[in-house]
């Protein structure tokens, strides 16, 4: 593919695990023009949970009366103060949050708690399940909110001091559900333009043609390269049920520290099955491991290579970070797909 030629240097960062992951395996970084940079940003929720959760969620686990439930990635993260949850009889990985449910039906002896992380995309599935529970009165089900909103974070980083920032690849499955109108903030309150893209490399490569082409004319705007799926307004049944079930809470990220009105949390009249309330649990830190750079990785403010424990202790068999343990970290992409020379 062509690309039109800069007018100057631009760093363009990408805010979706799966096009991370999608950019590495392409070997896309090595088609750009030499003045187009890709860095990524905050889009794996694993990634941005503070290790905190790990050590809160592994001594919860040691009670008899618990079971914990969430996806593969988060029980593989260490601590800061214990290992990884992985292996332990009392964790058990679950597709979904209806999966959970469908296994507190199934241990009624026993109290699940499904560790809820995730972004917009998966707020709407957790919100059917939470209904889903209160509509078959099952009592030893509960939601540990972990789930974040992407529009905080977007507006987080580039509020910090010197932030390098030109232009955004949207991604796609936040904007299926919140819509086109979800990004428009990006060119009118940051003058920023941004191309939400599909994840195949064809995909990828218009939408970053676009973002040149915005940024050469001065005319930040916000693009829909995937209009298979996502809708000018997104899916309003889907952001209805996220808003009756959730409300705006802050959100401690790893790397971007607490941000307001960033996480959600369960509403009043559904805290039955809210897991920090039932189980009167602490709130979150950031802890990082001695000599990860996750956190900066996670802003775009270093990459992978200028990790010290990268390749070295840092690998997909021993990870350290979680930008290594998931499989939309930025540093588990790195360590796949990119060759020696770029490293």
């Amino acid at each position: 593919m062509h690309f039109s030629k800069p007018n100057r240097p631009i760093k363009l960062m990408e805010i979706c695990g799966t096009h991370t992951m999608s950019i590495a395996r392409s070997g896309i970084k090595n088609l750009l023009p030499e003045d187009v940079k890709l860095i990524s940003g905050p889009g794996c929720p694993v990634c941005v949970t503070p290790s905190s959760l790990i050590d809160l969620a592994y001594d919860l686990a040691q009670r008899p009366d618990i079971l914990l439930c969430s996806y593969g990635d988060l029980f593989r993260i260490p601590g800061s103060k214990h290992p990884s949850l992985q292996g332990l009889p009392q964790v058990k990985i679950c597709l979904s949050c209806m999966d959970a449910l469908t296994l507190a039906q199934e241990n009624p002896s026993k109290n699940v708690v499904f560790l809820g992380v995730g972004f917009e995309t998966t707020a709407p599935g957790s919100a059917i399940a939470i209904l889903e529970a209160q509509k078959q009165n099952i009592q030893n089900f509960f939601f540990l909110s972990l789930l974040k909103q992407t529009k905080p974070a977007i507006c987080t980083l580039l509020e910090q001091e010197n932030t390098q920032i030109d232009g955004f690849l949207c991604p796609g499955h936040v904007a299926a559900i919140i819509g086109e109108q979800g990004f428009t903030f990006l060119p009118n309150q940051y003058h920023r333009p941004g191309v939400i893209s599909g994840f195949d490399p064809e995909d990828i490569l218009y939408s970053i043609e676009l973002l040149i082409q915005m940024l050469n004319q001065n005319k930040p705007a916000i693009q829909n390269t995937y209009g298979r799926i996502v809708k000018p307004q997104g899916n309003q049944t889907a952001q209805a049920i996220i808003q009756k079930v959730f409300e705006p809470k802050d959100s401690l990220w790893r790397g971007l520290g607490n941000i307001s009105k960033s996480g959600l949390q369960l509403k009043k009249e559904y805290e039955t099955w809210d897991a920090w309330k039932r189980f009167n649990l602490p709130p979150l830190t950031n802890t990082e491991p001695k000599g990860c750079q996750c956190a900066s990785i996670l802003c775009g403010q270093k990459e992978p290579k200028q990790c010290p424990l990268f390749k070295t202790v840092c690998k997909p068999q021993t990870p350290i970070g979680p930008c290594m343990v998931s499989n939309e970290g930025a540093c588990a992409a790195s360590y796949l797909y990119e060759s020696e020379d770029l490293l």
